[in-house]
């Protein structure tokens, strides 16, 4: 009759330590993947990102700052501030260079890649330790058929967009 009873009761005492186990945690799940605590961090400034390349494309440097800001005012609730702030964001697009990838029998160069880099210098006014200044690089590859002014600013948005989500995650997104 003993063993009835602790058949009974063990279920019940392993599913309450279950309970108290899993209250005592605290998972915090966020929809666009930051890890940002909002009662320290309530401002970023983000810095123009000069063009410091060899080969320049004078729209690319508004083009990557817009997609930077918009994309943290999009996926964080810190406020965008000149001058002091919680948060820095400075750095220059240092890389925007063309190199052929295929080469076909003849000897020409049958795809092209467009590589873009910009480094990043991250400044957390609040947690030392967490500063960092590195550079990051996208590329997008096209056809030698087709002329670099026709798909520069499609490729150029889309290496933007992919270099933003790079700099997010290594820096809000706290990759």
């Amino acid at each position: 009759m003993d063993s009835n009873k602790y058949s009974r009761t063990l279920p019940a005492l392993v599913m309450l330590c279950v309970l108290v186990v899993a209250g005592a945690c605290k998972i915090r799940f966020t929809p666009n993947g930051t890890s940002i605590d909002y009662n320290v961090y309530r401002t970023i400034s983000v810095s123009e990102f000069p063009i410091r390349a060899a080969l320049v494309y004078p729209p690319l440097q508004p083009m990557f700052e817009n997609e930077l800001q918009n994309y943290i005012t999009r996926n964080t609730r810190l406020q965008t501030v000149d001058g002091l702030s919680d948060l820095r964001l400075e750095g220059e697009i240092t890389g925007y260079n063309l190199t052929p990838q295929a080469v076909t029998e003849d000897g020409y160069g049958s795809m092209t890649r467009l590589t873009i880099s910009v480094r990043v210098k991250y400044t957390d006014t609040k947690v030392d330790g967490k500063d960092f200044d590195q550079t990051f690089s996208a590329y997008r590859d096209f056809t030698s058929s087709e002329m670099l002014t026709d798909v520069q600013d499609g490729l150029c948005q889309e290496i933007c967009k992919e270099l933003v989500d790079l700099i997010f995650n290594s820096t809000l997104g706290d990759w």
